[in-house]
């Protein structure tokens, strides 16, 4: 009878051990998989991300927003060449310099309006070359090693008590399933960002419009520090990457598994939540509003 009830334990144990290592290869598999597409991902310009939306953007940009900026710079130079004229005492101090300085005015706005997808390009492929540099710099890996990690716990598993292993699977099967959610999180995170560099693509020839008018030009240089902020978030981004990196390689697996666990977890919610204030702080840091 004794040898019976052994032999139900150990098999117990035994597919205990098998859910328990189910979910820490799912959990530590989603892990890996989120975390090493995000340098990829933020690595990627504009168009290198989908060349559809891209093309769409471009087209809607060039065919609907530029008219529109048109018109606003025809109005912006309008007033300025009257502010001008009024300026010099209605004409009578008059000084024919100025409208040389206006006609300049109005070809640099006209050229940064006709050439702005080039602008706004060189301002990502800036940023994706800050990117790809700090990804060399930022070598060490991000990924766990599930085959050893599974293989370090083995020991400590087989020495639980059915109890132990129950409480386990409960614990494995929580984090693995906020894993997931830190997952999607991490996704909408690299998603919204470049979504967000699409929508201000697709209206940059409107603050573009106003960047070269002393009164009006706080709407274009406010746009383009947004731009450098957004462009510059992928940066930050990294270097959450490489603080990540440093904790899961020095994260002990071996000797407490539910520390482990536990502590992964914490590190990917550190991940999301440090990627979500990127951006509040790449505006702060340009002063972009």
């Amino acid at each position: 009878m004794q040898n019976l009830f052994e032999a139900i334990t150990e098999w117990i144990k035994e597919n205990l051990i098998g859910v328990i290592n189910g979910n820490l290869s799912n959990m530590f598999g989603d892990v890996n998989e989120k975390v090493g597409t995000i340098a990829t991902e933020v690595g990627k310009t504009p168009q290198g991300w989908n060349v559809s939306i891209f093309s769409m953007v471009q087209t809607l940009s060039e065919n609907v927003i530029v008219p529109i900026a048109g018109i606003i710079i025809t109005y912006v130079l309008c007033y300025e060449l009257i502010s001008m004229i009024t300026e010099k005492n209605n004409l009578h101090d008059l000084d024919t310099f100025m409208f040389f300085k206006w006609f300049f005015k109005a070809w640099v706005a006209v050229y940064i309006v006709t050439h702005t997808f080039d602008i706004t390009m060189a301002v990502f492929e800036l940023s994706q070359n800050i990117v790809s540099k700090s990804a060399g710099v930022i070598n060490v890996t991000t990924s766990i090693d599930v085959t050893s990690a599974l293989a370090s716990m083995k020991v400590g598993l087989d020495m639980m008590e059915v109890p132990e292993l129950l409480l386990l699977v409960m614990e494995t099967g929580i984090v693995s399933l906020s894993m997931k959610i830190m997952s999607v999180l991490i996704t909408v995170i690299l998603y919204g960002r470049m979504i967000e560099i699409y929508l201000y693509c697709s209206i940059a020839p409107i603050p573009f419009a106003t960047i070269t008018n002393r009164e009006w030009g706080q709407i274009g240089s406010n746009y383009l520090k947004s731009l450098f902020a957004l462009g510059f978030q992928g940066f930050l981004i990294m270097i959450c990457i490489g603080i990540y990196s440093v904790l899961v390689n020095s994260m002990i697996i071996a000797n407490n598994l539910h520390s482990a666990i536990f502590s992964l977890a914490s590190y990917t919610v550190i991940l999301c939540f440090s990627l979500f204030k990127t951006g509040s702080l790449s505006k702060a840091i340009f002063n972009a509003h």
